[in-house]
């Protein structure tokens, strides 16, 4: 019997946040802003929770270059179109100085439902994500693969870190975002579910009892999309160089026809208690890529440069059938000159070594943030 594959689809989403270039504080989107950016891009540009952020969807694509040309083209456009109010996007998951008490939900019946049910949690997202998905259409073999991939969730969490910062102090934290968004219900590592009629059944509990209305509220690292047949990572901080979110994508991508394919040899990646992999979701969200991860088969931290290279050399024949191999072994930038979080602490650290007062050094980290989103454009 002859298998076939899926399709292995990419789609890319990013969310922004807006900010004032002479002062770098963070904005509300005009609404001329929005209104001319759907004029260019449609339905791929929205607004988000806050009325500081903005969402942008690229099409469903066949390959990771494909989605270049497609993002680069949504990145510009919100880069154009701000320009023309005296503003400038950055792709970054939390501003590093902005405080979320000042900031106001757009006023959208989806977003005035999710802040009366979820109050002061709601209230505290001043985060934004990257979300990509791939295309599966078997229900049952995206329940499959979603138990598998779990495992790498941290390796791809690791390397978009980009979030150090938060009300103007450095936490420690590659991503602060994820303890922020782990405040809000039904989020962190997904469970594990026999099948498609598994995952519908404990779905549809929720929505009986009308806690939910549908599985768009279901908000793990990893989840089959509600809307499209894909599998769709989100546990991703959203990166300020394009290229870097391509590397990231591309990698997601491999590792989902990766175990595909594994599974055509009979074999499959081993499922790990959520136990151990949420450490290395803690180290990744803690370090980024500067500390290595658990390797659980060998019992050993592993530094992230050598996960790095096992994991590009296991997904090589899938880079090369997904036309990715160029934007796989660029990965490796990352680890030559280190995550987001690492860059933004460098020119903080340099600015206070230049002299500058504390809210000079946290401009600077955002106006670096606006030259590295416009590099690739």
């Amino acid at each position: 019997m002859t298998v076939t594959s899926p399709d292995f689809s990419i789609g890319i989403e990013e969310e922004y946040l807006l900010v004032d270039t002479a002062t770098c504080a963070l904005v509300e989107a005009p609404k001329a802003l929005m209104e001319s950016c759907a004029a260019e891009l449609g339905g791929q540009v929205t607004p988000e929770f806050l009325q500081c952020q903005i969402e942008v969807g690229t099409r469903v694509c066949r390959t990771v270059p494909e989605a270049r040309e497609d993002l680069r083209r949504l990145r510009a456009t919100v880069a154009k179109q701000a320009a023309a109010h005296g503003l400038a996007p950055i792709a970054v998951s939390c501003h590093p100085i902005a405080d979320w008490q000042e900031q106001h939900h757009t006023d959208k019946q989806r977003y005035n439902d999710l802040e009366r049910a979820l109050a002061g949690v709601a209230r505290r997202m001043l985060i934004c994500g990257m979300h990509v998905h791939v295309g599966i259409p078997d229900p049952d073999q995206r329940i499959d693969l979603m138990a598998q991939m779990s495992y790498f969730l941290p390796h791809l969490l690791a390397m978009s870190a980009s979030s150090p910062f938060w009300k103007g102090v450095n936490t420690g934290l590659a991503s602060y975002r994820l303890t922020v968004f782990d405040n809000l219900p039904r989020t962190g590592l997904p469970p594990r579910f026999e099948s498609w009629s598994d995952y519908e059944r404990s779905v549809g509990a929720l929505v009986r009892l009308g806690l939910i209305e549908d599985a768009t509220k279901i908000w793990w690292d990893l989840r089959p999309s509600a809307r499209f047949p894909t599998l769709e990572t989100r546990i991703c901080d959203v990166s300020p160089r394009l290229e870097h979110a391509l590397s990231i994508a591309a990698l997601t991508q491999c590792i989902a026809r990766m175990l595909w394919r594994l599974a055509g040899k009979n074999q499959r990646w081993r499922v790990y208690e959520r136990f151990l992999v949420g450490e290395n979701r803690w180290r990744a969200q803690r370090y980024g890529v500067t500390e290595g991860l658990i390797d659980f088969g060998r019992k050993e931290l592993v530094p992230f440069p050598d996960l790095l290279d096992e994991l590009i050399a296991l997904v090589e024949p899938d880079a090369a059938a997904l036309g990715c191999w160029a934007e796989v072994q660029a990965a490796r930038d990352v680890i030559a000159d280190g995550t987001s979080a690492d860059r933004q602490r460098r020119v903080h650290a340099a600015a206070l070594a230049e002299g500058k007062t504390a809210d000079q050094a946290m401009a600077a980290v955002v106006r670096a943030l606006i030259e590295e989103y416009n590099a690739d454009l």
